[in-house]
């Protein structure tokens, strides 16, 4: 059964356009700069000489990348609140799905490998982040696919690394958190590492999580510029109570209860 997010019906009122077109001439020159200044000099640093440089017990690529994607949020006005604390090591997260923000809100936090359909890496920008930012992309609706995603999900996560993951599939405008599929679970389960649940709540209290996801025939590239223009806005990211290793039995029990987790924390 799909569980309304809080707020589900509420939208943001529309921009008036004076303040839009206002936040459009703040915003486009920080894009640019953080794209065409900011990136250039995460990219030289996160070369295979410098990037497995440890700094402050983490690799400093991977510090880098949270440094750019926090930065790339605050340039759409989003002010990141962090509960809770992501776990170190070898870890499944999880997390609802609300837009293609939801990476750049994660990645802000933990660098993880995301699991991401495979129309991203065609995107401009974003794709060829994700690409840089040791994302699996998976073909939908393909069960050879899937194979080789669980493969190198396991491979990652026995290696001590961390993946993240959207189980409900894709987005569902931000109304409701939809099932959640067991199947993804099952590199968890084999890996033996615990998965950690995490809520992506945009707006007071989750109030702006329809105005942030795609809207309906909506194009990334229009959600990208819509998002660009709007108020700024709170973007909370909780990382919730982790379930261990045997916590539960079989990743359908560990695929409902991080779903309900995650419906608690976002109608708490």
């Amino acid at each position: 059964m799909n569980a309304p997010s809080p707020h589900a019906g509420a939208a943001a009122r529309p921009a008036a356009p004076a303040a839009r077109a206002l936040r459009y001439l703040i915003r486009v020159p920080m894009l640019l700069w953080h794209l065409l200044v900011h990136l250039p000099l995460v990219l030289l640093l996160i070369t295979p000489l410098t990037g497995g440089i440890a700094v402050g017990g983490e690799r400093l690529e991977h510090r880098l990348i949270r440094a750019w994607s926090a930065g790339l949020m605050r340039v759409f006005g989003f002010r990141l609140r962090r509960y809770g604390t992501p776990l170190p090591g070898a870890a499944m997260f999880v997390a609802n799905h609300v837009s293609w923000i939801d990476i750049e809100a994660l990645h802000s936090q933990r660098m993880m490998g995301f699991v991401a359909k495979r129309e991203i890496s065609s995107w401009p920008v974003v794709g060829w982040l994700a690409a840089r930012g040791e994302t699996i992309f998976h073909h939908r609706g393909s069960t050879e696919s899937l194979g080789g995603v669980l493969h190198e999900m396991l491979a990652r996560l026995r290696a001590g690394r961390s993946v993240g993951v959207f189980p409900e599939g894709g987005t569902r405008g931000g109304g409701e958190i939809g099932p959640f599929h067991a199947r993804i679970f099952l590199a968890a389960v084999e890996a033996g590492v615990p998965v950690q649940p995490v809520a992506l709540r945009y707006g007071a209290g989750g109030d702006a999580q329809t105005v942030v996801a795609f809207q309906p025939r909506e194009s990334f590239f229009a959600n990208f510029l819509r998002l660009l223009g709007e108020p700024a806005r709170i973007a909370e990211i909780h990382f919730l109570q982790p379930i261990a290793p045997g916590d539960a039995d079989g990743r359908r029990r560990i695929a409902d209860l991080a779903r309900q987790r995650i419906v608690d924390a976002m109608t708490g």
